[in-house]
């Protein structure tokens, strides 16, 4: 036996080989079957290709990956793993050969995808898995926020700054917990959760079993990427994640100037030194192709200006033309942290997820494992460097010599409070490492959720995972119920008295919830147009793939709760908006239920042909347990939710489950494509089977 493919009758693929390497050329080939148009589109949108099929829309990020270097640094962190841990480099190219057996065979890519965008397979290089990794997760740490902070001082004052400290609308982030043994029925822990992303079609994570002589895993894998490296149970231990919210990515405001020779960047030395400086062309369905001055500093790659300052020539005032570099630790590295990926498939025990996690890179995250043995583990996972406190918060100098990096930090742990870890983005472990996390009440209700029973099993994850109780409604609830009868007209009153009775959860088939929405969403556009934010409403002209960290309507939304019981806002009279939101859903209330219009909008890089159908109704809200993200005072639609969800029981493997939003296929059209939705919206999980026997056998390899 080389290779043989199973499949469960969710059509999940269950691989078994006779060595990790064997196993990791199956796992690309199925990969590339299942999902060959997704990986195509990341591995172009990795090396900044994108727009070459998908037109001007895809040009920004093109920009983006170019200037950030993405593909440049993906080869240097292969380079790096070949020469430091060939096992894992000759694993990975492994995989990579399986994806170019596939591709490169006429007749096996089904993705119609590929004739609509008038687009042939590619052939994938050995780095380029580290290019879709580092592609999918540049953006993760929201260095972009310092942007906004930058922005908002600018035109709010420095104090404004917290007013706005919330889970920004451009990060993602998650749920997950740890039951230890003395608080489950088997006597065995659990751990379940959610990865929060952007709502992928096809989803970003793919469900899949490696199985080898040496291991035999369950988990979800990232399309692209070898192993399994964020969410896994082997038998014997498992493990999962959250992202940290941790700050590990800096922004340099750089002096360029031109010379003879190229461009040079102003050290913290004092002294001018080259800068590396090149010239590339990105082509552009339908249109003329676009040159693009990539440049490198000291510091970093430039993502922002350049010697002349930004494209518009807009400079600092009474300063030097406005360049900004981006410094990050894979860049500085060469390492990604590929290094952990097979002693994750290979782990039987907490301290052999322990080690691996020590070789983890990028993103930070906050990672919780447990094994039969009942042993756990809660910490921090990832590379952070230590720097001045200026770094995590706004742009520094790069001339300066106080803001150079000085070493890395020693990753946070953490216990278990009751026999339970939590983690879901707020301020746990990884405090010392951010700036910005997520509001504490999704950790809270979890808490309080586990807290409501002594013993738990695998089967009663499911409830937790659906909760839609919203408590950063109460502020906005508070506000109405200051409100004076005396002061509304009566529509009003009784809509403030059916609010007020509501029971604050975000229902699909509540009609109290929908009317909660609108009136949120008439205050945000309400406070977003006065004229004392409304100032900063205009952002700067900086690149457009920043822009969702600097517009206000998301972050006046995301941050009403700071906004409304601050002591003080900018002398907004705040009741009388209140009032104005209320009476204007009164007079015009919503006519339906949260889920006419809280509806899936999941991300395609080509929308769907044919006659679109309905995206589905759903439960929940930002700040629920069942995260389905709007962005309140811009639409009530969630791009954003659980990527996946999983729950890990290490009494029997069997009695684990987990489900996706749509389906293990990416090929529409494959029964396979869309038959998870129905579980996933009912909150319902697939059963993780192991049982050869109820597999269907697909193919010899």
């Amino acid at each position: 036996m080389t290779g043989e493919i199973f499949r469960d009758p969710w059509g999940i693929p269950h691989l078994r080989a006779d060595g990790a390497h064997e196993l990791a050329r199956l796992q690309g080939r199925v990969t590339a079957r299942d999902r060959a148009w997704q990986i195509e589109v990341e591995r172009h949108r990795a090396q900044g290709t994108s727009a070459a099929f998908l037109g001007a829309e895809a040009l920004p990020w093109d920009r983006f990956a170019r200037r950030v270097r993405l593909a440049d640094t993906a080869r240097r962190c292969f380079t790096a793993l070949e020469r430091e841990d060939p096992e894992s480099a000759a694993w990975v190219r492994a995989y990579v050969a399986g994806v170019n057996d596939v591709l490169a065979s006429d007749g096996t890519v089904r993705a119609p995808e590929f004739a609509r965008a008038g687009l042939s397979p590619g052939r994938w290089e050995p780095w380029t898995p580290l290019a879709v990794w580092l592609g999918t997760h540049i953006l993760f740490a929201g260095f972009p926020a310092k942007l906004w902070r930058e922005h908002v001082t600018t035109r709010l004052g420095a104090g404004a700054v917290g007013l706005f400290a919330a889970d920004g609308p451009g990060t993602s982030g998650s749920n997950g917990w740890l039951v230890a043994g003395e608080r489950t029925v088997t006597g065995h822990a659990v751990i379940a959760g959610d990865p929060h992303r952007f709502i992928e079609d096809p989803g970003v994570y793919q469900q899949i079993r490696l199985s080898c002589p040496e291991f035999d895993v369950v988990g979800l894998a990232v399309p692209g990427v070898p192993g399994i490296a964020h969410f896994g149970h082997t038998g014997t231990v498992a493990w999962a994640i959250t992202n940290a919210m941790a700050d590990y990515q800096d922004l340099y405001r750089e002096r360029l100037r031109r010379t003879g020779a190229g461009v040079e960047a102003l050290g913290p030395d004092g002294t001018w030194r080259r800068a590396a400086r090149h010239t590339e062309t990105i082509e552009v369905a339908g249109e003329d192709p676009v040159e693009i001055e990539v440049v490198e500093t000291d510091r970093g790659p430039v993502v922002i200006g350049g010697p002349e300052g930004l494209d518009d020539g807009v400079t600092d005032p009474g300063g030097p033309p406005l360049a900004v570099a981006l410094r990050y630790p894979p860049r500085v590295t060469a390492d990604l942290g590929f290094g952990a990926l097979l002693p994750l498939l290979r782990a039987r025990r907490v301290a052999d997820v322990d080690r691996a996690a020590d070789r983890w890179a990028e993103p930070v995250n906050v990672l919780v494992a447990a094994d039969t043995d009942g042993d756990t583990l809660h910490r921090v996972a990832g590379r952070v460097p230590v720097r001045a406190e200026a770094n995590r918060t706004r742009l520094v100098p790069a001339w300066d010599p106080e803001y150079a990096w000085r070493g890395w930090h020693e990753p946070p742990r953490d216990g278990l409070t009751d026999g339970i870890a939590v983690m879901a983005n707020q301020r746990g472990p990884a405090a010392p490492l951010g700036v910005e996390f997520a509001p504490p009440h999704r950790a809270r209700r979890i808490a309080t959720l586990l807290g409501r029973r002594p013993r738990w099993s695998a089967a009663d994850m499911a409830a937790i995972h659906t909760d839609t109780h919203l408590a950063s409604a109460a502020p906005l609830l508070e506000h109405l119920a200051a409100l004076g009868t005396e002061d509304l007209t009566g529509p009003a009153a009784t809509l403030r008295d059916r609010l007020l009775r509501w029971d604050r959860h975000m229902d699909a088939d509540s009609a109290d919830a929908a009317a909660f929405a609108a009136v949120r969403t008439a205050l945000v556009r309400r406070l977003a147009a006065h004229p004392a934010l409304a100032t900063a409403a205009t952002p700067p002209p900086y690149p457009e793939v920043f822009r969702p960290w600097l517009a206000l309507l998301p972050r006046v939304g995301y941050a009403l709760e700071h906004l409304l019981t601050a002591e003080d806002l900018f002398g907004i009279d705040r009741p009388a908006a209140v009032r104005a939101a209320l009476e204007e859903v009164a007079a015009e209330p919503p006519a339906g239920t949260w889920g006419d219009t809280h509806r899936l909008a999941p991300w395609r890089a080509l929308p769907p042909s044919g006659t679109p159908h309905d995206e589905p109704r759903l439960s929940g809200d930002h700040d629920c347990v069942l995260c389905t993200s709007p962005v309140p005072g811009l639409t009530d639609l969630a791009a954003r939710g659980p990527a996946a969800r999983y729950v890990w029981d290490l009494a029997r493997r069997e009695d684990s489950r987990w489900v996706v939003p749509h389906g293990a296929s990416g090929v529409p059209g494959s029964p396979h494509h869309r038959d998870q939705q129905p579980l996933w919206l009912a909150g319902d999980l697939a059963p993780v089977l192991t049982d050869w026997a109820q597999l269907t056998k697909e193919t010899d390899v």
